[in-house]
């Protein structure tokens, strides 16, 4: 594989993080003075000391945020889209510096960690826009003079649990529907991404500054780890959860609440996949691929996983994207020209080389996938993104590994392509790259892909706010951010009105009484 020079380090970490999160308005006590250790994955290097919360603290967190509940939800929908607007502008206010916070703490590269904030600042607009459209429906009685109509009303505390991939995108896709909705909102980031979380909370703060009479503890933070994240999801006092993680914290999430009859939206692993089909445009094909399996250093849950390539294109398309993997531009997420920036941890790396491993025990022929960089930066895990070819979906294809590597498989045509793309336990995100119509909509049938997302012509990285998203099977079956998610954050009841003179039963039902 071709080399492109690796792109090494700007100015100290440390001390950048420190200038934006002062030009933020984050305090110096909060991320100088506590006992959990921030690295940043660009070097490896610890760039803050953030405090914990307790259990203890958890349970008087959720007391506040009660409190904060039963005064908003009294406060019209509109109105309270109106605090949702001044949140957005804070963040237009401030996309530059919380977006650089999010390339130095996730490592994101710089185009990505302003992308991150743009969604923010596109959720706030939808659920503005939202705020007056709660909308219920008007059915049709059996009963004559009776009217018969739903209603949505706030449900209570929403806690928030994130994933260090998008520190703060999906928080804003759940809080910025769930204060329109009428709830207050307590958020437990990534122990690995706590400081754009301070950031984003003090930005919040001032918005509810400038919108005025916002209850007291309406939005909340809860730095902390596994205990954290159990005392939140086991108080009865907080009726819905919303955890978006790896398939094995969904399952724990998940339990817990069951088992106190709460709700849950879960949006767990992907191990998502494109099908290339014999008509397709071979150049948009491997753009598409391209981004989708490298992009965020395969850090993304709906990061290209799985590449299923009908063997009439097959030899034409694997040498071309071999030599996009070898020529992408890897290093420091903050230099021009970087594509790809690092693993956010140890763990992380050792996940990747571990799968690799198992692939070419299996016979897999890997190009790339190797470590770079570590004389510089021995803390910080920089790989080159590995391409297998391999001959069939072994199980730790079936596995998601949380890392850049696409599995490349070879089919013979779109009925066999369609059941090993189905044959994994993860639902989240799809795509197929052809022009022929019967291919395109067979995939989005029925009888097509099994996700909760299915592309046509890109790939599956990348969803706009607009749609739900959210995955079936092991992904968990919740739905985020737009189209009609927001009734996941709102309680429904069914109303009926006797404006008549007369009792009828429904069904007929006699019941007569002198």
């Amino acid at each position: 594989m071709a080399t492109k020079d690796i792109r090494k380090a700007q100015q100290p970490v440390t001390e950048e993080v420190a200038h934006v999160l002062r030009t933020l308005g984050v305090p110096d006590s909060s991320w100088r003075n506590g006992t959990r250790p921030v690295r940043s994955p660009i070097t490896g290097e610890v760039v803050a000391h953030v405090a914990e919360a307790s259990a203890r603290d958890v349970a008087h967190a959720v007391d506040r945020s009660i409190a904060a509940f039963e005064a908003w939800r009294t406060v019209p929908a509109p109105r309270r889209g109106e605090l949702v607007r001044l949140l957005g502008e804070e963040l237009r206010a401030h996309k530059a510096e919380l977006g650089r916070l999010v390339t130095l703490e996730a490592g994101k590269i710089v185009s990505e960690g302003l992308g991150e904030v743009q969604e923010m600042i596109d959720i706030c607009d939808f659920a503005v826009g939202l705020s007056r459209q709660l909308y219920g429906l008007t059915i049709a009685s059996e009963r004559p003079g009776h009217r018969m109509m739903e209603s949505w009303h706030p449900v209570g505390p929403v806690g928030i649990i994130t994933a260090f991939n998008f520190p703060v995108a999906v928080w804003s896709w759940n809080a910025a529907l769930a204060l329109v909705c009428g709830d207050s909102v307590l958020w437990k980031p990534s122990e690995k991404t706590p400081l754009t979380a301070l950031a984003v909370q003090a930005l919040f703060e001032r918005a509810a500054v400038a919108f005025g009479g916002a209850p007291e503890g309406l939005s909340q933070l809860l730095v902390g780890g596994a205990e954290v994240g159990a005392a939140l999801t086991d108080d009865t006092r907080v009726p819905v959860i919303s955890a978006t993680g790896s398939t094995r914290m969904g399952r724990i999430v998940g339990e817990r609440v069951a088992r106190r009859f709460g709700r849950s939206i879960l949006e767990l692993g992907g191990n998502n996949a494109a099908i290339v089909c014999p008509s397709a445009d071979l150049d948009l094909a491997l753009r598409g691929i391209a981004f989708a399996a490298m992009g965020t250093a395969g850090q993304r849950c709906t990061t290209l996983r799985r590449l299923i390539v009908n063997e009439g294109v097959y030899e034409t398309l694997i040498p071309r994207l071999a030599r996009a993997y070898g020529s992408v531009g890897i290093g420091d997420p903050r230099e021009a020209g970087t594509l790809i920036g690092p693993l956010i941890d140890a763990a992380a790396y050792e996940g990747m080389q571990k799968a690799l491993a198992e692939a070419r025990a299996a016979g897999a022929r890997i190009h790339g996938g190797e470590r770079v960089l570590a004389a510089e930066w021995p803390d910080a895990y920089y790989v080159r993104p590995a391409l297998v070819e391999i001959d069939s979906q072994i199980d730790i294809v079936k596995h998601e590994t949380f890392a850049p590597i696409l599995y490349v498989l070879r089919c013979a045509g779109l009925p066999e392509a369609i059941k090993l793309h189905n044959a994994v336990p993860q639902g989240l995100s799809s795509s197929i790259f052809t022009n022929d119509l019967r291919e395109a909509e067979t995939f989005l049938s029925a009888e097509g892909s099994d996700c909760g997302i299915a592309n046509v012509n890109i790939g599956p990285s990348g969803a706009e706010i607009g749609g739900a998203f959210g995955g079936e099977k092991e992904t968990g079956g919740g739905r985020e951010s737009g189209s009609d998610a927001w009734k996941a954050y709102m309680r429904r009841a069914t109303n009926t009105i006797n404006y008549s003179r007369a009792l009828p039963l429904a069904q007929g039902v006699s019941f007569d009484i002198d």
